[in-house]
């Protein structure tokens, strides 16, 4: 058993003192390893959604001046943490080295997915990004990153393409609390409805697939043509609506008028800010609201309930519950239509 007030990285923080790394302006990101850590040898990083969104919004899709600001970020902080969303990612690599007391159970060699932030990750860059070409989430890198003892790093099937693998490891948290909070409803005569705004996204078409399997209808949510024809071609939800979810009234007449009562579970995956209050609206008294997306600010969530006398639960999408991995690989291999999303996807973000 780890104690809880170790393990955590806490002697990597550079700067403020007395702070655990996520929370940390700087990071030391040397490679020598301590007892309980572990080097990986980067070979790509995923930055989230709304991370890379808001750079490609800030540089206009310029690649150079995206590329630019991802090596100063990771340069002066020791780690990706954009400072304007406050996200990172995750990185996939092969590890180099593994200390004596390290508890992951990873050894030299093996290829792994980090399922911990990139924003509390020790993190240096060595190749300047030469190989992306800043137009997606995805980048071809090299250099080093450091694992704690209580950071968490899944091996990477042998039967699924790295890109494809880890884009369902960025998100492996949706589905499985997703699943976690359906089964947790108290029995009803019906079955309970889930919302998911954002459903044909990647964390989105995962808690869509991940509530069907727990018995929930579903409603998906998307804001233009192209998504809706995209998510009803999948097959993930009983209904495919259409709604700019920064737009409450709209969101909350789309929801309700797909089945005709709101949702008992709305999942928030839309990597825009400003979907909290649509998210309340659409939700019935006493419902549940989950929030995934990196975007969301957490005062406009529970001021709007507030505001609202809306009697709903507000979770945290924090990413990990245990067998969160399993869970995601095990819907992208047995349900089509996560599986064609998923591969469109990435084949998109490949072509780019």
């Amino acid at each position: 058993m780890i104690d809880r007030r170790t393990g955590a990285g806490l002697h990597r923080v550079l700067a403020p003192a007395g702070v655990l790394p996520q929370a940390a302006d700087r990071l030391d990101a040397d490679p020598r390893v301590g007892p309980d850590e572990v080097r990986v040898r980067v070979e790509r990083l995923n930055l989230d959604a709304a991370s890379y969104r808001q750079l490609h919004t800030a540089f206009a899709g310029e690649p150079d001046k995206i590329r630019a600001e991802v090596l100063r970020i990771v340069g002066e902080r020791g780690k990706m943490h954009n400072p304007v969303t406050g996200s990172g990612g995750m990185l996939v690599g092969v590890v180099d080295e593994v200390g004596p007391e390290s508890p992951l159970g990873l050894k030299p060699g093996d290829r792994v997915a980090t399922l911990v932030s990139l924003t509390l990750t020790p993190l240096a860059i060595t190749d300047g990004l030469a190989r992306w070409d800043g137009r997606s989430e995805q980048i071809p890198a090299e250099g080093h990153a450091i694992l704690f003892a209580r950071s968490i790093a899944a091996v990477l099937p042998g039967d699924l393409p790295v890109p494809l693998a880890l884009a369902v490891m960025d998100v492996c948290g949706a589905p499985a609390l997703t699943d976690r909070v359906v089964r947790g409803l108290p029995g009803q005569g019906a079955a309970p409805v889930v919302a998911v705004l954002g459903g044909a996204g990647k964390s989105g078409s995962l808690a869509l697939a991940a509530a069907r399997r727990a018995g929930a209808r579903t409603i998906g949510l998307v804001p233009t043509a192209a998504e809706q024809e995209c998510l009803e071609a999948a097959g993930l939800a009983d209904v495919v609506v259409r709604a700019d979810a920064r737009d409450p009234v709209a969101v909350s007449a789309a929801v309700i008028g797909a089945l005709g009562v709101p949702a008992d579970v709305t999942v928030v995956c839309v990597d825009v800010p400003g979907c909290e209050h649509g998210a309340i609206l659409a939700t019935a008294p006493g419902g549940t609201v989950v929030f995934f997306s990196m975007a969301t600010s957490f005062p406009a969530a529970a001021l709007g309930a507030e505001g609202l006398a809306a009697d709903v639960t507000m979770l945290i999408g924090n990413g990990y519950v245990p067998g969160h991995a399993e869970m995601a690989l095990d819907l992208l291999r047995s349900v089509p239509g996560v599986r064609s999303l998923f591969t469109a996807r990435t084949v998109a973000d490949s072509a780019q």
